[in-house]
Order: C-alpha cells, then structure tokens, then sequence
C-alpha cells in the first residue's frame, strides 16, 4: 500500500506504507490511516521530525567511529537515512506552513 499526502500549497506526495507510518508515528498520528495536519501543528510536526533526525544522526556518527574503515559498507550497502526519506515531506511542510495550509493523506 501507498500514503499519498495531498495539499494545496504543494504537489502530491506518495510514500510507501512503511516510510509514511514512520513519519507520521514520528510527529504523533500513529495508526492512522487517513487524516489531517493543520497549519498550527506543521511547526510542532518539523521539531519532531528535525529531533528523530539529528537522533538518527547521531547514532549512525557513533557508529561509524567505532567500525573499522576496511569493515564499513560501501555507499550501496548503506541504508537510507531518516534525514533522505524526511526531505520531500518536510520540504512539504514547510510550503504549507508558508502558504497555512493543512495536508490531508490517506491510503
């Protein structure tokens, strides 16, 4: 299944069902499966996506300072980060707060 998250302020944007339930667990709509972000809760919602990321962040720093460099995966084998999957949706964001407007999504 797909989340397609939807305003007027800026184009669709679709995500596969993992990646938009891990967003929306991340700014505080989790299990649903439709619904609504208004213009007074996008600046809470990129706080709490800008947290997760510099969490995220942080852990992959440590991280890698403790693994040998012939041991560290190539560029391939990295997994996309929080901070990769954040950008369009917090690009989106931040059009709708300019613009104060919602985004709506559903499945």
């Amino acid at each position: 299944m797909l989340y397609k998250f939807k305003s007027k302020a800026s184009g669709d944007l679709i995500m596969m069902e993992a990646d938009g339930q891990r967003l929306l667990k991340i700014i505080g709509k989790t299990e649903m499966r439709q619904g609504i972000l208004l213009p007074q809760d996008i600046p809470a919602a990129i706080a709490a996506l800008q947290d997760a990321v510099a969490q995220e962040d942080s852990a992959r720093l440590t991280h890698s300072t403790k693994q040998p460099a012939d041991e560290a995966p190539s560029a391939w084998a990295q997994p996309i980060s929080l901070r990769q999957r954040t950008l369009p949706f917090m690009q989106m964001l931040h059009r709708c707060q300019d613009a104060q407007r919602e985004i709506t999504w559903g499945v």
